[in-house]
């Protein structure tokens, strides 16, 4: 454990999760974040929408959407309503209980209210930022869209939301600091004119009880295994994948395995490809670890991401990540993964083929793959974020004396 600042009193934070945390994806990050901060160090109060899986009893947690088996429906007032209705009561709380915090975390789309409260109140602030500047995210999915012929209906996560981007861009000029897991997801905002000092690094982890090396070495076939697992949306890339797979002699005794529901407007283009007597999609898995234990290589050729999970995963599994120039923070090419260019075809078509044809470069990739992904717990990721929370304060101009911010 690290200690988490000068002093003997430790850092107070406060995390505002306006969903069900602990129930998938992002909801999943909100709960190792608050979890793996506490472990750090932090003094860690979570105000969730609702609570899906509990939090360990050393963390406060007060849900703001249920009380009791009373749960708000999202779908009753809207998301987007929903969203504000629990920022709006974050920000009544911390009014309340704004002596015993010295950090406000906070996640998009429900923070606008909790972040100008914390500016009056003179509370140092930091918005989570799980992907890419979300107006970046809009162009460059819909543009690939656009060049493939899928449809994004209205809707869909990265089709145009007027609501949602001014939403977003109000808490990104709110907050304080941009708290970033990637150096990609940094650079979106670097280059729409954010300075430097208003970026604060951080990451995310894995989950060292689910994923971890095969007790025996992969059996060693004709072909190799490759993975691709998640919800498959344009913007994952599965498209380039698919295209790649099928020029490389890989494609001839090997399996290419599509783990996770795929966007239906995106499946219909990519059902000839699927076809493929080499493909097989098994639908939405519980069992991706022993997928991940079972496969070579897993493949994500994405063209928008935050710090995506699984190739943390991936990595602790020994399954060599096959991925675009954007998912570069733990995977360094020709160490413990290949890195092609993102929407590069032919340069991915060639690290199937290398994979194929040097078994030797496979098993030095793997081998590296796992002693790398030591660095990536979750309880290395909370050191790291309350390191975050301790930057963003003396960026701040707050010092510690006696224990408590002066």
């Amino acid at each position: 454990m690290m200690p988490s600042a000068e002093g003997d009193a430790p850092l107070r934070v406060l995390q505002s999760f306006p969903h069900k945390i602990g129930s998938g994806r992002i909801s999943d990050i909100a709960w190792h974040q608050a979890e793996s901060a506490s472990e750090a160090g932090a003094r860690v109060t979570v105000f969730p929408g609702v609570v899906h899986r509990a939090l360990p009893p050393s963390i406060s947690v007060s849900p703001t959407l249920a009380r009791g088996r009373w749960r708000l429906p999202y779908r009753a007032l809207g998301l987007v309503r929903t969203l504000e209705l629990h920022d709006r009561i974050v920000a009544r709380r911390l009014e309340r209980i704004a002596a015993e915090v010295d950090v406000v975390h906070a996640w998009p789309l429900a923070a606008r209210h909790t972040l100008a409260k914390a500016r009056m109140l003179g509370i140092t602030t930091v918005l989570e930022r799980p992907n890419a500047h979300t107006r970046f995210a809009y162009e460059v999915v819909q543009r690939e869209s656009d060049r493939i012929g899928v449809e994004l209906p209205r809707g869909h996560e990265h089709a145009f939301d007027a609501t949602r981007l001014r939403i977003e861009e109000q808490e990104y000029d709110l907050a304080d600091y941009l708290l970033c897991p990637s150096d990609f997801v940094a650079r979106t905002f670097l280059d729409r004119g954010f300075t430097e000092d208003r970026i604060v690094r951080h990451a995310y982890g894995y989950d060292q009880s689910r994923f971890f090396p095969p007790g025996e070495p992969r059996k060693t076939g004709a072909g190799i295994t490759v993975l691709f697992a998640g919800f498959a949306a344009v913007r994952k890339g599965l498209h380039f994948a698919l295209d790649a797979w099928l020029t490389s002699p890989a494609s001839r005794q090997g399996k290419f395995l599509v783990a996770g529901s795929i966007y239906p407007g995106y499946e219909e283009h990519l059902r000839d490809r699927l076809a493929h007597e080499s493909v097989r999609t098994l639908g939405q898995r519980t069992d991706v670890p022993e997928l991940m234990r079972e496969a070579d290589a897993l493949v994500l050729p994405s063209i928008e991401e935050g710090m995506p999970l699984v190739t943390l995963e991936a990595l602790a599994s020994g399954c060599v990540p096959l991925v675009s120039d954007i998912c570069t923070d733990a995977c360094v090419d020709g160490f413990n993964a290949l890195v092609h260019p993102v929407g590069d075809v032919a340069a991915l078509a060639a690290h199937f083929t290398r994979l194929h044809d040097d078994r030797a470069l496979l098993d030095r990739l793997a081998e590296n793959s796992v002693a790398s992904a030591r660095q990536y717990t979750w309880n290395r990721a909370g050191e790291v974020l309350l390191q975050a929370y301790l930057d963003a304060l003396a960026r701040h101009g707050v010092t510690y004396a006696a224990g408590r911010p002066g």
